[in-house]
C-alpha cells in the first residue's frame, strides 16, 4: 500500500485532537516512546482549544500545538486523527498531503463521498492509513477468529451509560459501528437486508437502536445499542453448525459450547440395539475457553499501525474496511429514518 522509502528511526509521532480518544492516544504514544523497543517519538498533540491541548501535553510530557500546521512543522511522520467526525478529511487531507501517515479514529467519515475521497488520498499520495476500528484489536475477537467456520445467527448488545460525549453522532455511528465492523470480518458475506428502528432519548439524535441484518450467506444478526442503558455491556454472541460462542469484550473473555454426538459403540452400546442407538442420541456438550493474553486493545492497535508505517505495509484495518462499516451504518441510518415516518415518529425522533 505505501511506497518503499526508508522510514525514519525512530518515528515520529503525533495527535490531532485532545478529547476523550485523543488523550487516550496521546497516552498510548507516551508509554511506547518510553520502550526503546519501539523506536517512536512522541512529537505533540494538537487542538483548536490550545487549554486543552496544553493539559494533554503536561499529562503526558509533550508539547502542544494550536494547529495541524504546527505539528507538521514539529516533523511528525505518522498521527492519529481523533477530532470530531465532521472534520476528519480536512485533518486527515492536510496531514496526508504533507506526506504524513494517518491513523482516522471511527466512525471514518460523516458521508460515503468523503470516505471515497480519503481512501482516494491515501493511493494518490502513497500514504499508510488506517481506520481505528479498536475492537478489531480486543484479545477476546483475536481469539474468536480461528473458530469460525460458518456462523449464522449474531446477538450483539452495545450499552453504555448516558455521556455527553460523542454526541454530534448518532448511536449507530458512535457505539454500534464497532460491532458491525466484527460482524462483517466474521461473516464475510454481502449485507442482503436491513431492519432497523431507533429513537433519541436525552440527545437530538438516535441514542438507542435495534437492528436485524440478513447476508447473502444466510446469516443473521441482531444488533442493539445503547447510550441511555444503567449498566455497560459489551457482548457479541454467535451460533454456527454444532458450536455457540459467547464473546466479552469488556472481560476479553470467550466461552465456547461445541456439540458432540458421541458413536454408539464408543460407550459401550449395542449399535444394533434400538435402545441403545435411542441412549446414545443424545449429545455431549463440551466447554472451552480459548487462552487470551490480556492487554489492551488501543496499545495494539496503535503498535499494529506504527508497524505498518514502517514496514510500508497494508494496515490490519484498512480505509475500505472502514467505508464498508459506514455504508452499512449510513444504511441503518435510513433504515431507522424509514421506520419513524412509518410508525409517525419523525418530530420525536427527530432523525
Amino acid at each position: 500500500m505505501g511506497d518503499n522509502r526508508e522510514m525514519p528511526n525512530p518515528l515520529r509521532v503525533g495527535v490531532v485532537g485532545c478529547g476523550a480518544f485523543g488523550r487516550n492516544h496521546a497516552r498510548v504514544y507516551r508509554d511506547l516512546a518510553g520502550d526503546a523497543s519501539q523506536a517512536i517519538e512522541f512529537a505533540g498533540v494538537a487542538d483548536t482549544d490550545f487549554e486543552r491541548a496544553q493539559a494533554v501535553a503536561r499529562e503526558f510530557g509533550t508539547r502542544a500545538f494550536r494547529t495541524v500546521d504546527e505539528l507538521l512543522a514539529a516533523g511528525i511522520n505518522a498521527a492519529s486523527v481523533a477530532v470530531p467526525t465532521v472534520v476528519h478529511l480536512e485533518v486527515a487531507r492536510r496531514l496526508i498531503e504533507s506526506g504524513v501517515d494517518v491513523l482516522i479514529e471511527k466512525p471514518l467519515a460523516t458521508t460515503l463521498a468523503e470516505a471515497d475521497d480519503l481512501i482516494a488520498l491515501a493511493q494518490q499520495h502513497k500514504r499508510i492509513a488506517q481506520t481505528g476500528h479498536l475492537e478489531r484489536f480486543n484479545p477476546a475477537v483475536r481469539a474468536t477468529l480461528p473458530l469460525l467456520t460458518q456462523p449464522m445467527f449474531f446477538e450483539v448488545h452495545r450499552l453504555s451509560v448516558f455521556t455527553p460525549r460523542s454526541l454530534d453522532i448518532d448511536v449507530v455511528l458512535d457505539l454500534m459501528i464497532h460491532d458491525i465492523d466484527v460482524v462483517l470480518s466474521f461473516v464475510n458475506s454481502p449485507v442482503k437486508e436491513i431492519r432497523a428502528v431507533g429513537l433519541p432519548i436525552l440527545s437530538k439524535k438516535v441514542d438507542i437502536a435495534n437492528v436485524r441484518m440478513e447476508f447473502q450467506s444466510g446469516c443473521v444478526a441482531n444488533f442493539t445499542a445503547s447510550r441511555v442503558s444503567t449498566e455497560r455491556i459489551r457482548k457479541l454472541r454467535f451460533f454456527q453448525p454444532n458450536q455457540y460462542v459467547s464473546l466479552d469484550y469488556s472481560r476479553q473473555d470467550v466461552l465456547v459450547l461445541s456439540v458432540e454426538e458421541t458413536p454408539a459403540d464408543a460407550l459401550g452400546l449395542d449399535p444394533f440395539n434400538p435402545a441403545s442407538v435411542a441412549a446414545s442420541a443424545f449429545p455431549s456438550i463440551s466447554p472451552h475457553k480459548p487462552t487470551i493474553e490480556q492487554q489492551e486493545p488501543l496499545r495494539a492497535e496503535l503498535r499494529s499501525f506504527l508497524r505498518a508505517v514502517r514496514d510500508r505495509s497494508t494496515p490490519e484495518v484498512t480505509l475500505e474496511d472502514g467505508g464498508r462499516a459506514l455504508a452499512v451504518a449510513m444504511e441503518i441510518l435510513q433504515g431507522i429514518a424509514d421506520h419513524a415516518r412509518r410508525a409517525r415518529l419523525s418530530e420525536l425522533t427527530r432523525v
